[in-house]
């Protein structure tokens, strides 16, 4: 599956999405300081999933009809990003077919698929 990272997300999360083959890029390592709605604008173009913790993308896609070609926020409480990337990787095979075209919210127990409104293409 293909990501884009957004800036907020830890590195430990990004380096085990990629050990398990997942193509990640990083807005970190490629476009540091953009704005949420370039970041999108980017994730879109590449067809990419937008991980991030930033929870103003759902206002981008919900409330301005943004385009979108899925969001996974992670909500997670704890503080080690390698605590949260052993979680993502346990929830991620359950998810991750059904994660374009929806705003996915991952916590701790559980998962939250929403069909987005608009979609790119």
């Amino acid at each position: 599956m293909k990501f884009l990272a957004d800036e907020n997300v830890e590195q430990p999360i990004i380096d085990s999405l990629r050990s398990i083959g997942h193509d990640v890029a990083a807005v970190g390592e490629i476009a540091p300081g953009g704005r949420d709605e370039q970041v999108l604008k980017q994730a879109n173009a590449e067809s990419r999933i937008l991980l991030t913790n930033d929870r103003d993308f759902g206002e981008l896609v919900y409330r301005e009809s943004r385009l979108s070609a899925g969001i996974l926020l992670l909500r997670f409480q704890a503080a080690d990003g390698r605590e949260k990337a052993a979680r993502l990787a346990d929830i991620l095979p359950q998810i991750e077919k059904r994660l374009p075209g929806h705003f996915a919210v991952v916590t701790e127990e559980r998962a939250r698929l929403r069909p987005l409104r608009v979609r790119p293409g």
